[in-house]
This record gives C-alpha cells, sequence and structure tokens, in this order.
C-alpha cells in the first residue's frame, strides 16, 4: 500500500492540463473563497466594523448574531484587535449568541458564556446589558419560557442585522441538527450523534457531553437581514458542498441559506474544496473520483462513463476526454517515489505535534529515512498529556509501588514514593468530569507518553537519543483549549534547528482547524524558520522549498520542508505529491510501531 506526502517541491511534474472550454459552477448561493483563514477572518470583522461605524453615526444600534467553535475566533480576535489599536467603539452593538449546552453552569470550561467572554467580551466595550446568550443553567421548566423571552429579546432590538454562522459536519447551523424544520424558532434540542462526537475531546469523552442544546432556531437565524457562513478546512468540505449545490433540505439545515435573500458563504480554499468549479485541480480529482466509482482504471475510463455519471460540465471543459485521462495518469505515475528517489545520507528533522504523529501519520516514510542512511530525529512538540485517560496514571503509578523492591528502594524512601504515588492516585480517582489535572499529573501524563513515543521509534530504527521532547508552552494549559503560540515556543523551534541543522524538515500537515495543535506547532516552526533566515542562520529558501527563481529545490542543503498526513487525515490523492510504497513487511513494521 502507498502512504502519501506532500513535499514542497514535488518530486513529481505537475500535471498542465488547462480547461478547454468554459469551467461550470453550481453553488445556489453566493460563494467567497479566501486564501486562508486570517483573510476570511479580516473581512468578516472588517464588514462587522463598517456596519458598527454606519449605525453609531446615525445614532443606531448594530443587532449582531454570534456563533462559537474555532472558526469565528479569528473574527474576535481582529475585532479585539480594532478596539484597542484602532479605537473601533463596540458600545452600541447588540449581540445575540446562537446556542448553550443544557445543562451547563456558564463557568465551566466547556461553557458558551465563558467562550465568549474569553474570547470577545472581556476585551472590548460591548455593554453588559447588551449581551445575550442562552441560558443552560436554568430548571428544565424554565426552558421553554426562556426560549420565548429570548425570541422577544431579539425582537424588541430590532432584529438581527448581522447573523454569523458556523457550520456543523452534519450541515448544521447553531444546534439546528438534521430534521430540523425551516420555520423553527429558539428552543431545546437533543443533539445529533456527530455532534456529540465531535464535542467529545472538549468534554474529555463522549459520556460528559450534555445531550441538549438551547439553540436559536433556523428561522430565527433566517429573519436576520444579513447571514454570512464561515468555514474552514477540508473537513468541512463535503457537508460545504451540499448546503451549496444540492437543493435546500431538512437533513442539511444550512442548505436552508440558499433562500435567503443576503446569505453568503465565506470560505477558505480548502473548505471551498469539493464546490464544482472545473479548473485543473478539480478536473484530476473528478477523474480519480470516477476511476474509484465505476472500478475501471484510469486510461480505460470512456466519455460515456463521464455522462453516466453526472460529469457534463467536465466533458465541456475538457472535450479530450481520453487526452485528460492520460494527463491525470502521468502525473500520478510520476509521484511515486521509490526508495532510490527519497533522500539518502542527509539530515532530517521530523516535527511530531504530538508524541504519536510521527510513526502513525508517516511511520512508512520515516522507516524509508532511516534505512537510506540518513541521520534522523524526531522532535515531539507537546507533551500530547491531555489524550492520556486518569486510568493509565493510575496503572503506571501502581507499577512504580509494585516494583520498588526490585528497583533497590527500602525504608523512608520507599514509603515516601509510595505516599507520593498515592496522592496522586487519589486525585484523579476523585477528579470531576474536565477537571484540569494538578501540574504533577500533567507531568506524568507527559512522561507516559513520551515512553510510548521512545519505544515506537525504535521500532523503526531509531534510539532514544534521536528524539526531542519541547513541551511547548502554549500547550500547557491542562485543557483542550490551548494558549496562542509565542516568542518562547517560537525560540524552542528555532534553538533546536540552529542545533539539528536539518536539510528536509517534515511537519505534520492536517491542518484543517485554524486553532487545532497542529496547525498552532507549523506556526512556530514558520515562524522559526523565518526568524533563521532573518537572523542569517540558513540560505534564503522559499516557504515552498523552491529555489529563489522558482525551480524546485529538490534535495538541496537548504531546509526542504515536507508536509506528511497519515491516519487520521490522508492526503487525497489528487493533493498529494510523493507516494512512498510500502510492503507487507513495512506495512507490519509501521503497525508495531
Amino acid at each position: 500500500m502507498p502512504e502519501s506526502t506532500a513535499s514542497a517541491a514535488a518530486v513529481a511534474a505537475r500535471s498542465r492540463t488547462r480547461p478547454t472550454g468554459e469551467g461550470t459552477q453550481r453553488e445556489r448561493a453566493p460563494v467567497l473563497i479566501f486564501d486562508d483563514p486570517a483573510q476570511m477572518s479580516r473581512q468578516v470583522a472588517l464588514r462587522i466594523a463598517r456596519e458598527v461605524e454606519e449605525r453609531r453615526a446615525v445614532g443606531e444600534n448594530f443587532v449582531l448574531g454570534l456563533p462559537t467553535g474555532s472558526t469565528p475566533v479569528g473574527v474576535y480576535r481582529e475585532l479585539v484587535r480594532m478596539h484597542r489599536e484602532e479605537d473601533l467603539d463596540l458600545s452600541g452593538v447588540v449581540t445575540f449568541n446562537l446556542d448553550e449546552y443544557f445543562p451547563m453552569d456558564p463557568e465551566r470550561l466547556q461553557s458558551y458564556h465563558r467562550f465568549m467572554r474569553e474570547n470577545f467580551f472581556d476585551h472590548v466595550n460591548i455593554p453588559e446589558e447588551n449581551i445575550h446568550i442562552p441560558r443552560g443553567d436554568i430548571d428544565r421548566s424554565e426552558v421553554e419560557a426562556h426560549c420565548v423571552a429570548y425570541e422577544h429579546a431579539i425582537e424588541k432590538a430590532g432584529g438581527l442585522d448581522l447573523m454569523l454562522l458556523g457550520i456543523g459536519r452534519s450541515g448544521h447551523i447553531g444546534f439546528n441538527e438534521p430534521g430540523s424544520d425551516k420555520g423553527s424558532r429558539t428552543r431545546l434540542v437533543v443533539l445529533d450523534e456527530i455532534t456529540v462526537k465531535d464535542a467529545a475531546s472538549d468534554f474529555f469523552g463522549e459520556e460528559n457531553v450534555p445531550p441538549e442544546a438551547i439553540t436559536m432556531g433556523v428561522g430565527t437565524i433566517l429573519d436576520a437581514r444579513e447571514v454570512i457562513l464561515m468555514a474552514t478546512g477540508e473537513h468541512k468540505a463535503p457537508i460545504i458542498r451540499e448546503a451549496v449545490e444540492q437543493k435546500p433540505s431538512r437533513s442539511v439545515t444550512a442548505s436552508y441559506l440558499q433562500e435567503h435573500p443576503n446569505a453568503s458563504f465565506y470560505l477558505d480554499r480548502a473548505a471551498a474544496g469539493n464546490l464544482t468549479r472545473w479548473d485543473a485541480p478539480a478536473a484530476k480529482r473528478a477523474v480519480i473520483w470516477l476511476s474509484e466509482t465505476v472500478d475501471k482504471a484510469v486510461l480505460r475510463l470512456e466519455k460515456a462513463d463521464f455522462h453516466r455519471n453526472h460529469l457534463h460540465g467536465l466533458t465541456q471543459a475538457y472535450p479530450d476526454t481520453d487526452a485528460l485521462c492520460r494527463e491525470v495518469f502521468e502525473d500520478l505515475r510520476g509521484r511515486i517515489a521509490y526508495r532510490g528517489d527519497l533522500p539518502e545520507g542527509e539530515r532530517v528533522l521530523v516535527f511530531s505535534p504530538h508524541p504519536d504523529d510521527d510513526v502513525i501519520s508517516m511511520g512508512g516514510m520515516l522507516s524509508t529515512l532511516v534505512g537510506n542512511g540518513n541521520d534522523v530525529e524526531v522532535a515531539y512538540m507537546t507533551s500530547g498529556s491531555v489524550a492520556v485517560f486518569d486510568r493509565d496514571v493510575k496503572r503506571h503509578l501502581r507499577f512504580v509501588n509494585m516494583s520498588l523492591d526490585r528497583l533497590g528502594l527500602t525504608g523512608e524512601t520507599a514509603d515516601s514514593v509510595r505516599e507520593a504515588a498515592m496522592e496522586h492516585i487519589n486525585f484523579v480517582r476523585g477528579k470531576a468530569p474536565a477537571e484540569i489535572d494538578t501540574s504533577a499529573v500533567q507531568d506524568l501524563k507527559a512522561y507516559i507518553r513520551y515512553t510510548e513515543a521512545i519505544a515506537a521509534i525504535e521500532v523503526l530504527g531509531l534510539h532514544a537519543r534521536d528524539a526531542h521532547f519541547l513541551d511547548l508552552p502554549f500547550y500547557k494549559t491542562g485543557r483542550v483549549r490551548k494558549d496562542p503560540i509565542g516568542p518562547a515556543d517560537v525560540e524552542a523551534v528555532r534553538e533546536l534547528l540552529a542545533e539539528t541543522q536539518p536539510d528536509h524538515i517534515f511537519v505534520a500537515g492536517d491542518l484543517s482547524d485554524p486553532h487545532g495543535t497542529h496547525r498552532m506547532c507549523y506556526k512556530a516552526i514558520k515562524q522559526a524558520l523565518e526568524d533563521r533566515e532573518r537572523s542569517g542562520d540558513a540560505d534564503a529558501v522559499s516557504e515552498d522549498g523552491a529555489s529563489e527563481d522558482g525551480a524546485p529545490a529538490a534535495f538541496s542543503p537548504t531546509p526542504q520542508i515536507w508536509l506528511y498526513r497519515g491516519a487520521w487525515q490522508e492526503w487525497e490523492t489528487h493533493r498529494a505529491d510523493v507516494f512512498v510504497p510500502l510492503s507487507k513487511a513495512e506495512l507490519r513494521k509501521l503497525r508495531d510501531a
């Protein structure tokens, strides 16, 4: 089986196919596509700021509907920056949040009340009386009246001027799960299975996720004068295509926005990746999809296969489908890299965000690089302690207590160790769900991950001395939600780069979540490389690994950046630059690791 990697300077030739006819689009609502999430966030924040200032000039309030989640955080940060640095006055803004879990204490880590305060309200001058968020801490008997009062408050404020939205993987807006009626209003709902699974990491397990939530209804959202739905990351691409290209349906509540007179979808390029736009990358993706769908080799596809599978627009854009299939085939064949095509005898630094991303996501490539005689070192950027179960801490501490005699520890020393171990065991026994661990327990969980990481790379031929544990500060909150990347994070990475002087740098490419650990680690690495270049520690090299004249850097002595992916989010066939074939024996070794 092949393992795919995207290198900054592709080993294979790029496809030169270009449309010969006009492209086609199937979008049933306005779509704006941005190069990255930051650009999208700035545009939305500027849109809000302009409306706020125009309303303030005529003495009117601006009524704003707000979501939570990782997608709007960039908008909130930009508005906070504009308030602090550009004197943006938000005192005339009235806000209504979409939803809140039920039951939910407003002070809990997962509460949307707390989320909004920490990410927005505590940093701007919106009056407290202008802020409205559904309450999850009321008695169930009061919920219906609370929902009615929430609707009345929106009406009293003059209705929503602008509603910001995210979208769930099931297509929900707010917590309007599949099956929600187009005319629904603020109400208590039962959460969909997909929604619960997606929230599980925030709650340290599905069993801790509240089963219900209070949410604005679809009808409430559609009453807003303007709606902007924001989505980032390729994990949102499939549902975005359904919401934008398919007819409105109760199964995808975001699709109802097609019927709104002033609703737009703001997407980064990853979230827009599945939309039907027949440029060269989309044509390549469609050919690969068709080959898999009809179970035919790419070169055996016929024009009739395109028509039978509703790809008429593609055949219009590319009349010579045989030529298109040949180019796609040659493009894919040229991306297969055998052992001799990969680096040999060079310095390789693999950045692994958690202490398992390396062997899980690029174990085959890692094994090949070791086998090629490269000097390979792995840098584990975070402790990964959040992913360690409390029961594993108890198990390891019991092992310590049972092994003291064999380790030659007796008397007062052994008693002291046993007492400390029991203290930590009792703490994890008595923890409430999602309670933050003590710093000592966080360290113990980190040590568990570190020993696992060393054991894994030893399977692939490396040693403990080849592992670096950076334990970056941004991760050390004890919670799923992390701090922003700071100077200390960047400096730790830069020091390692100066120490190792790598020819090749491998970076985890699972960047869907703008505020996820992988993207944040990528940000630290990118900043460290830029600082290194500015300081003269390295020859100039572009972010994509190309030389200054734009030619691929191949395996040059300057650092070449490779983005790797694996088990949790694999590179799609049309996006991978390098495919590394794995034998059955190599696959067994990878599984052992």
